[in-house]
């Protein structure tokens, strides 16, 4: 009625994210652009699909289509403060992906104890 975008699925506490995504239960996307990755590296096991790539990468009828996104697994995602990966996790319910947690920035991963590849 007031056009309130959507939310991502319910809080997902960080933690409960290092750990799923270590144990191949969650895919953990990046959405900060490459610049962004190269100055400060990535959460160890994250996907790196910047926001202006992924409605085109998490489209299965778009030729650019990334089947590491197939299968139906729940998917957290963050950037450097929350926004964008907000953005990112309505594009992906958009496009059909319902379990999607938006985690914030890299700091409050890398503050829960995940860690960073460079």
């Amino acid at each position: 009625m007031f056009g309130f975008k959507r939310q991502s699925s319910p809080a997902l506490p960080i933690a409960d994210a290092i750990a799923r995504v270590a144990a191949g239960d969650m895919i953990l996307i990046d959405v900060r652009d490459h610049s962004e990755v190269a100055q400060t590296g990535k959460a160890r096991g994250a996907l790196h699909i910047p926001l202006m790539r992924l409605p085109m990468m998490a489209d299965p009828r778009h030729p650019d289509f990334d089947a590491r996104l197939a299968g139906g697994k729940p998917i957290a995602l963050y950037c450097a403060s929350g926004a964008r990966s907000g953005m990112a996790a309505n594009i992906l319910q958009k496009l059909g992906h319902a379990d999607t947690h938006n985690l914030g920035g890299l700091q409050h991963w890398a503050a829960a104890g995940g860690a960073i590849e460079r």
